[in-house]
């Protein structure tokens, strides 16, 4: 395994990291190449926990950020501070971020995966560990709008949230009760998208993901057959 980019994603990167929140990484490797030819191919993804670790291989990475998965694409968009790992190849592969986004699938990707954090508490209790839990999709639910509508408005993907305080007193008001707020939210969200003219192209551009993409599986060839 090579390891290409690596960094502290979730909660610390977005700002929003209380006492006891965890610490996430998240990080993109290289498979030898030579051994997508054997009988066992490499393993695409590897997650540890304690400390809690997602790597991807580089083609199944390639992939979720073409979907537009918000996790896979903020990696591309940390702040520096949370970058751990940057070899030559990873910063190739920032540098070509744009590259991965495309109009539809934002739209889809953002708003489809705060309606699962609002599905998520419709269905949580109210006893203390459910109305932390309630806080935290909350949160994330506003978080991923936010960051969605900014992305789909001017094309660039903004991690580190300017007002996290807006963000934690929204996650304990709806914990509370409010979830009304919530489903405002989203519903304003909804028409936000609908009238913004976004930059956003209507397809990605896979021609520059895949130029990475085989740069990386040369890198990782053998030398004797790299010189072939």
């Amino acid at each position: 395994m090579h390891l290409l980019l690596s960094g502290i994603v979730g909660s610390v990167a977005y700002g929003l990291a209380g006492p006891g929140s965890d610490v996430d990484r998240l990080g993109v490797y290289a498979a030898p190449t030579v051994a997508f030819h054997g009988l066992r191919p490499p393993r695409e993804s590897v997650v540890t926990t304690e400390p809690d670790v997602t790597l991807h291989e580089a083609a199944k990475y390639c992939r979720l950020a073409l979907s537009g998965n918000p996790t896979a694409t903020e990696l591309m968009w940390l702040p520096d501070d949370c970058y751990e790992t940057r070899t030559e190849l990873g910063e190739r592969l920032i540098a070509v971020r744009s590259a991965f986004l495309s109009a539809p699938r934002a739209r889809d990707a953002y708003l489809g995966y705060a309606t699962q954090q609002f599905r998520k508490l419709t269905t949580r209790d109210s006893s203390v560990g459910g109305r932390r839990r309630s806080a935290k999709h909350a949160r994330h639910l506003a978080r991923l709008l936010q960051q969605g509508r900014v992305l789909y408005a001017t094309g660039v993907l903004e991690i580190r949230l300017a007002d996290p305080e807006w963000f934690r007193a929204f996650g304990e008001r709806v914990a509370g009760g409010a979830l009304d707020e919530a489903e405002a939210l989203v519903a304003e969200a909804e028409r936000d998208f609908d009238r913004i003219r976004t930059p956003l192209p209507e397809r990605p551009d896979e021609e520059t993901v895949e130029r990475w993409l085989l740069d990386v599986r040369a890198a990782f060839l053998p030398p004797e057959l790299a010189r072939r």
